[in-house]
C-alpha cells in the first residue's frame, strides 16, 4: 500500500508557474506508474499527466503540451508536475495517483490505485 501526499498549490497569476509535489509513502515507490489528474466541480477527473515506473516514458494530456512536466525522484519517493505559462482554464483540484506495476492506459483515473488528497491550483486572469 501506498500514502499519497500532494503540495505546492496555491493561487498563481496567469502567465505564472507553479510545481506540484507529490510524495508518497512505502519503500515500493519504484514499483508504481504515477499520474496527475485535476477536477473541477461538476466535472469529471480529468488525465493531465503520468510518468512511468522508471520516468523513462511520460504522457502529457494535450492541454498541457509544451506548458507541463512531469518528473520522477525515485530516492526521494516523489513525482513532480511543473506547471509554466498557467492559464484560468488550468484552475481544479489536483491529484496524484499511483498504479501498481504501472498501466497500458495512463489516461484513465480507474487504472490507478491510490490516490491522494488533491491541491488546489487557482490561476487567476
Amino acid at each position: 500500500q501506498v500514502q499519497l501526499v500532494e503540495s505546492g498549490g496555491g493561487l498563481v497569476q496567469a502567465g505564472g508557474s507553479l510545481r506540484l509535489s507529490c510524495a508518497a509513502s512505502g519503500r515500493t515507490f519504484s514499483s508504481y506508474a504515477m499520474g496527475w489528474f485535476r477536477q473541477t466541480p461538476g466535472k469529471e477527473r480529468e488525465f493531465v499527466a503520468a510518468i512511468s515506473l522508471s520516468g523513462g516514458s511520460t504522457y502529457i494530456a494535450d492541454s498541457g503540451k509544451g506548458r507541463f512536466t512531469i518528473s520522477r525522484d525515485n530516492a526521494k519517493n516523489t513525482v513532480y508536475l511543473q506547471m509554466n505559462s498557467l492559464k484560468p482554464e488550468d484552475t481544479a483540484v489536483y491529484y496524484c495517483a499511483a498504479a501498481y506495476l504501472g498501466t497500458n492506459t495512463p489516461h484513465h483515473q480507474y487504472a490507478y490505485d491510490y490516490w491522494g488528497q488533491g491541491t488546489q491550483v487557482t490561476v487567476s486572469s
